[in-house]
């Protein structure tokens, strides 16, 4: 008669977690959520085959039910996943500002090219007024790319101090988290 043996075949229950998030965090979540007990699950698809358009990409992961102080590592994970927000937002601040600039730079260059174009155009032509609208249009074409990155550069050098912070609290929460599991 043959014996059925049941050593190490105990089961485990796990709950699932799937999070759609931007493709350059990848590495950080799958080197993250381990610390609040997450791992990737291996029956999900292959990071390479769920990238999405737009830069999105999906993760699958998956947890033990029975995981210890998972009221505090569920926290955690929530700190962790506003922290990645807030380093989003202040990465598209950076831009923000500047670009507002550029665009009404380059209105009122456009505008003034347009008063250039009717003011040759008129009957009898105004070629003085021309040119003199049509300097300041091309300076408001030039500059707006100028003023651009050097908003963008002002602006980078005043947000990148307040991701720094962000990314420290995040290896905290980290940590915190990888301690809760021990």
């Amino acid at each position: 008669m043959t014996e059925v043996s049941n050593v190490g075949s105990e089961y485990v229950g796990y709950e699932y977690k799937t999070k759609e998030i931007l493709r350059e965090h990848a590495s950080l979540y799958l080197d993250s959520y381990p610390c609040f007990g997450w791992e990737e699950d291996p029956n999900a698809e292959v990071v390479q085959e769920r990238a999405h358009i737009g830069g999105y990409t999906t993760l699958n992961f998956r947890r033990n039910r029975m995981i210890c102080n998972k009221v505090e590592l569920t926290r955690l994970q929530r700190n962790f996943d506003s922290c990645i927000l807030e380093i989003d937002r202040l990465e598209k601040s950076k831009a923000t500002l500047a670009t507002i600039a550029a665009i009404l730079i380059g209105i009122v260059g456009t505008t003034c090219m347009a008063g250039a174009v009717f003011a040759v155009t008129a009957e009898p032509p105004l070629v003085m007024l021309c040119i003199l609208l049509a300097i300041p249009g091309f300076a408001g074409w030039i500059a707006s790319w100028f003023v651009y990155r050097m908003l963008v550069r002002k602006r980078t050098e005043e947000i990148q101090p307040l991701i720094e912070d962000k990314m420290e609290e995040l290896y905290e929460v980290c940590r915190k988290g990888k301690d809760l599991l021990i």
